[in-house]
């Protein structure tokens, strides 16, 4: 692999490593082992029949019972009642405990006996006496979800829970079930690897649709036949996946998919860390960034790499910013890929242009405004704006138009415009960053682009949108600049 010579970065490029958590996430087997649950209320009901779920033999120690509890245990064999309080001998042979306790002083006892005894332990409500955690619980068995804000905020919990039992379908878990049921199988008849992993991408592509049917078993394992008859030595594949303008909250669920598929991961200087935090943990990343002004990997080098891994057996991951297929240079990608018989998948990602028109509140197209939207690059190969734009075109006020990495261009895109006769106050756009945390915009005409770029800053590339269809941002900051300048003399007034 000597095609691509990598770029210096601070850019962590070496497998993930794991950040810092607050609890580590343990999911612990209890069928058939003995658990201490101390007190008879409902809060030690709930916990009860948690840990008979996992098929524990519970253990209750408590006088008196809630009429929860008391139907519960009356109602499911595995609870054992004793009408009395818990004693140390209460632990023995225990793989777990628990308790509902009136104060801490209670709390302490049972803490420290059940620490003597060896026994992991939890006092309900009272982090200070407990040694792990339980978590808000998404159940589709064997498949377990558990969520933990440590603590901090149990309702964000709950509402992370609901929100992920609206994304798994209730049929997760007969699938779980299938696939515990043939992984065995499936094993025997595809080795370790690319083939192997084919599989059960495909079976988890069914898995979120509808529940297995009686010959699915069947099917799936003729199609594990398949793979092995299909399967080539050493065949990768690219995908071209776009990251989006940095949000990693605007990533597709396709692309998602295809970063956890990843052995290899080319990614340009400006994906940011939150969309490759989604990759798969084991995928070697390689930064390619290519920024203007700045230390860049050459094409060709990018293209041989992507060759060289492919031909490897890599599936490659090409990560650009925004969308591949607006100003990515897929096309010269895409080419090069099909000359040397590669396989070549692309995943779409939400453009710059279409970012900016959201964080705006703006539609680039509004029928009032606008009857076309064009996409235009600020810049040619040379760094300067590229010689064959139809500039009487541009200026035509029925249009709204996206100039891409027209930051450094910016004063002869003003310059251009206003000499096809182009208004200068046409309403213009400047923004950066667009969707991260670092964003800046710009709201006003096309008189002051240049100004407004220097103002800005091209640290990042510019995004510049002009147009009618960006008026009612402008009317927008001109009412909030006004209001600002009325409190400022209110203030001012007050002083006085």
């Amino acid at each position: 692999m000597d095609a691509l010579q990598l770029l210096p970065s601070d850019r962590n490029t070496s497998p993930a490593h794991m950040a810092p958590l607050a609890k580590l996430p343990v999911f612990w087997a209890l069928e058939g082992k003995s658990a201490i649950v101390a007190g008879g209320s409902d809060a030690a009901a709930w916990k009860a029949e948690l840990l008979a779920a996992c098929g524990a033999e519970v253990h209750v120690y408590a006088e008196e019972l809630s009429g929860t509890f008391a139907n519960l245990i009356n109602q499911d064999g595995r609870f054992f009642h004793h009408r009395k309080q818990w004693s140390p001998a209460s632990f023995e042979d225990a793989a777990i405990a628990i308790a509902d306790c009136e104060n801490d002083e209670a709390a302490a006892a049972f803490f420290h006996a059940a620490c003597r005894a060896g026994v992991p332990v939890n006092v309900i409500d009272n982090p200070k006496y407990c040694q792990f955690q339980f978590g808000s619980i998404v159940n589709r068995s064997p498949v377990v979800v558990a969520i933990s804000t440590d603590g901090a905020a149990p309702i964000l919990a709950q509402a992370i829970r609901r929100r992920i039992e609206t994304l798994l379908p209730p049929a997760l878990k007969s699938w779980a079930e299938l696939a515990h049921s043939i992984r065995e199988k499936v094993n025997a008849k595809i080795s370790p690897g690319a083939a192997r992993r084919a599989f059960w991408e495909g079976f988890v592509d069914r898995a979120f649709g509808a529940a297995p049917e009686t010959q699915t078993e069947a099917e799936l394992l003729a199609d594990a036949g398949r793979i092995v008859a299909q399967a080539k030595p050493s065949s990768g594949r690219v995908t071209l996946v776009g990251a989006g303008p940095g949000d990693a909250e605007l990533l597709t669920l396709k692309a998602v998919r295809a970063l956890q598929a990843a052995d290899v991961i080319l990614f340009d200087d400006l994906v940011s860390d939150e969309v490759l935090e989604l990759a798969r943990r084991e995928a070697k990343r390689m930064l390619v960034g290519k920024r203007g002004g700045r230390t860049s990997c050459k094409q060709e080098d990018i293209n041989a790499t992507m060759i060289a891994l492919a031909k490897a057996g890599k599936r490659v991951v090409r990560l650009k910013s925004g969308d591949p297929m607006i100003f990515g240079r897929a096309g010269e990608e895409i080419a090069c890929l099909e000359q040397e018989g590669i396989p070549v998948d692309i995943v779409p990602g939400i453009t710059s242009a279409s970012a900016m028109a959201a964080r705006l509140g703006v539609s680039l197209t509004h029928r009032d405004h606008a009857q076309a939207v064009r996409f235009v690059t600020g810049h040619s190969r040379l760094g300067d704006l590229p010689e064959h734009l139809d500039w009487q075109n541009l200026a035509e006020p029925r249009t709204t138009t996206i100039f891409y990495m027209g930051g450094r261009t910016a004063g002869q895109i003003r310059a251009r415009l206003l000499a096809a006769g182009m208004a200068a106050k046409t309403p213009a756009v400047v923004m950066s960053a667009v969707t991260r945390s670092d964003e800046k915009r710009w709201i006003g005409t096309v008189n002051d682009l240049a100004e407004a770029v220097e103002e800005i800053g091209v640290d990042n590339p510019i995004l510049i949108g002009i147009g009618q269809a960006f008026s009612v941002a402008l009317s927008k900051a001109e009412t909030r600049a006004q209001q600002s300048d009325e409190q400022a003399a209110e203030i001012r007034m007050r002083a006085i």
